[in-house]
């Protein structure tokens, strides 16, 4: 057999080894991951491949999203500050993009929004400036903090990306900073689209709440009589959860 047909032969393979390196490579700079990885799965092809996914991707992958969830859920109710302390030891001792994003979401669940806004900007910078995750979890943070125009600025950059910038939660977040700013009818189509795909209760409840504080009582009781439905059928684990959003929108038609 000539060196041309074996060659030949193992061009595809390595041609499937480089473009499973780079999207590993794309998945560790994606996730905020050390750097060391890119070396290792790039120099060491293709087993340092195999090495980050069985270290780092197949343990995300075989933790479903509910597991995780109930987890976080349970952490946060014997210890609410225990992830926010892991998360910010984390960041002093490696301040990754992941670990600086970690924290602003702790942050967050605690209500301290200007922290998580500081830490989800300065987390921005370099390759990591468009990172969807990090515009969205600013623009909340902004939102949350009353900085609406800041917020839309952000969001507008958001939705510059076909794919992550057009998600339920980037399209409620759009909706929640066009009412901010008065832009009432975009308001209202980005949180009607919102309250349609998101599988929870804050899109409904926050497109309830918007529709109450703008003169269409009658829909949004009709949309907080749904959720109740929704909420008599909710497994007990998630039940507070979606009842917070209710009560949210219930508020909104007492005060509106």
């Amino acid at each position: 057999m000539s060196m041309m047909s074996l060659l030949g032969g193992s061009l595809p393979l390595i041609g499937l080894s480089l473009i499973l390196s780079i999207a590993l490579a794309v998945h560790v700079v994606r996730t905020g991951r050390e750097l060391f990885w890119l070396w290792i799965i790039l120099i060491f092809q293709p087993i340092g491949g195999l090495v980050y996914f069985l270290a780092i991707v197949l343990p995300e992958l075989s933790r479903g999203q509910t597991a995780q969830r109930l987890e976080r859920s349970a952490r946060a109710a014997l210890d609410p500050l225990r992830e926010y302390r892991e998360a910010k030891q984390a960041c002093e001792d490696t301040p990754t993009v992941r670990n600086q994003s970690r924290l602003a979401h702790a942050a967050v669940a605690l209500g301290r929004h200007e922290e998580a806004e500081r830490l989800y900007a300065e987390a921005a910078h370099g390759i990591h400036a468009d990172d969807p995750a990090l515009l969205l979890g600013r623009a909340n943070a902004l939102l949350e903090l009353n900085r609406a125009p800041e917020a839309l600025a952000v969001l507008e950059r958001l939705t510059r990306d076909p794919s992550e910038g057009h998600t339920p939660t980037a399209v409620l977040a759009l909706g929640r900073a066009y009412e901010a700013a008065g832009r009432a009818a975009e308001a209202d189509a980005a949180l009607s689209e919102a309250a349609q795909r998101m599988p929870g209760f804050e899109g409904q409840a926050r497109y309830a709440a918007f529709m109450a504080r703008n003169g269409r009582k009658p829909e949004a009781q009709a949309m907080i009589a749904e959720m109740d439905k929704r909420l008599t059928k909710l497994a007990a684990q998630f039940r507070r959860e979606g009842k917070h959003w209710r009560d949210l929108a219930a508020k909104a038609l007492a005060e509106g």
